[in-house]
């Protein structure tokens, strides 16, 4: 860590700092960023467990995944589910699936999921 490093993690702010090391978690994956994901087309993104929750959606529960990798935040919606083990705040994950947008969020319906270290 050189004196240049040093200065910027000290005057960067806590959310400058972890979409930082996101990224360059993320990088060299062969994703693509969820900032300049295209919609309506199969899309492969990754990043980490932001937040889960189970919603219902046309009478069934389904489990709702953000993830989010320094770009930006997409949600996984699983249906018919309530739980994926493995799956909880802070775990990598691929994801692959067609984009869209709901409500101005990033939406994948069903994805394929990796879960990573």
């Amino acid at each position: 860590m050189g004196l240049s490093d040093l200065k910027r993690r000290l005057t960067s702010s806590v959310q400058q700092l972890d979409q930082a090391r996101l990224q360059e978690r993320y990088q060299g994956l062969g994703l693509t960023p969820i900032a300049d994901a295209p919609l309506r087309v199969p899309v492969r993104l990754g990043g980490e467990v932001q937040e889960t929750r189970v919603v219902p959606r046309a009478g069934a529960p389904s489990l709702e995944v953000t993830v989010a990798d320094g770009t930006g935040r997409a949600t996984a919606v699983f249906t018919g589910t309530k739980k994926i083990h493995g799956l909880g705040l802070g775990r990598g994950v691929l994801v692959e699936g067609v984009a869209r947008l709901e409500r101005n969020h990033l939406l994948l319906v069903n994805p394929a999921y990796t879960l990573l270290a």
